[in-house]
């Protein structure tokens, strides 16, 4: 079950206690918003991607949206999100629970920028009932993370919370 990769790979750092599984859906940034009591911004939404190097997970605020020609002029490709059947066979997670935790060997993680204008956000755990609440510094730990990209609109990204 990909909430137990999620974890059991969390546990390594010592945050699998701060794991939280609800009696709702948490499986789209509004029903986790909810479901944790915060605003929609600080669900740290987990998009998937194909490049020419293969699969990449991009983690952004909940109110981001991809902007193509930022996208395009870091991965030298356009973005290609990818289906349901695919995030599941490349990443290891269905959707509703992808998180940068647990996932298959291979998949590059890169944190996108519109997530610094918090002190901690709201990553699904593997599955579309959970969350676990992390700080900017404990996500680069926990998802073992490629890099920074700059690849959110800019007006979504210089909202405040």
């Amino acid at each position: 079950m990909a909430i137990e990769k999620a974890k059991e790979h969390l546990r390594k750092y010592g945050f699998e206690d701060r794991v939280r599984e609800f009696e709702v859906s948490s499986a789209t940034v509004e029903l986790a918003a909810r479901a944790v009591g915060v605003e929609p911004c600080r669900i740290a939404k987990t998009l998937s991607f194909m490049t020419k190097e293969g699969p990449v997970l991009i983690v952004a605020a909940g109110d981001a949206r991809i902007d193509n020609h930022k996208y395009k002029a870091f991965f030298h490709t356009k973005a290609k999100m990818l289906s349901p059947e695919q995030v599941t066979e490349y990443v290891g997670h269905a959707i509703g629970g992808v998180c940068p935790f647990g996932i298959h060997d291979g998949v590059k993680v890169y944190l996108d920028e519109s997530l610094k204008r918090f002190d901690t956000v709201y990553p699904a755990c593997g599955s579309a009932n959970s969350a676990v609440e992390l700080s900017i510094p404990e996500l680069e730990m926990c998802s073992e993370y490629d890099g920074w990209v700059d690849v959110s609109k800019d007006e979504t990204a210089r909202k405040t919370d």
